[in-house]
């Protein structure tokens, strides 16, 4: 069964257009995607951010928004993940939101997909145990699995 956590710099490519939009969505193949409720708002903060940057329509922003709503993503509740979140920010040094996703990747024992690349090489110089891998290899190792 293939488990991925994933954040809101994946999900916003399944509703916009942009570089790495494709493997995004090969993503939606896995098994099981699941994310920290966090998404909810990080995905609404991204949409109102590109409207209020003429980037997009509200009316686009809206059906974005509408299209995420329904996506097929398992939503965990944040407060488990606290404590677990806040020593992984102070170990690697690094904004807690994204630590929520690796706390609930570890928590679940699965991969976290980021198209985050930045956060990934940051990962995987401090060899933070479970870590994130880029989406363009998520979406990798779904297209070879029988």
């Amino acid at each position: 069964m293939t488990v991925f956590v994933v954040d809101a710099s994946v999900a916003l490519k399944w509703v916009i257009p942009e570089v790495g939009a494709e493997a995004a969505l090969a993503l939606r193949a896995a098994d099981r995607l699941i994310a920290p409720d966090l998404i909810v708002a990080e995905c609404a903060n991204a949409l109102w951010k590109m409207v209020s940057r003429g980037e997009m329509s509200p009316e686009e922003a809206e059906l974005a928004a509408e299209t995420l709503a329904r996506a097929d993503v398992e939503l965990h509740p944040m407060r488990r993940l606290l404590v677990a979140a806040t020593k992984m920010a102070i170990a690697l040094d690094h904004p807690a939101y994204d630590c929520v996703y690796l706390a609930l990747a570890e928590a679940e024992t699965c991969p976290f997909v980021t198209a985050d690349a930045r956060l990934v090489r940051k990962l995987q110089a401090s060899g933070a145990p479970g870590a994130a891998i880029d989406l363009a290899a998520a979406a990798h190792s779904l297209a070879a699995r029988p």
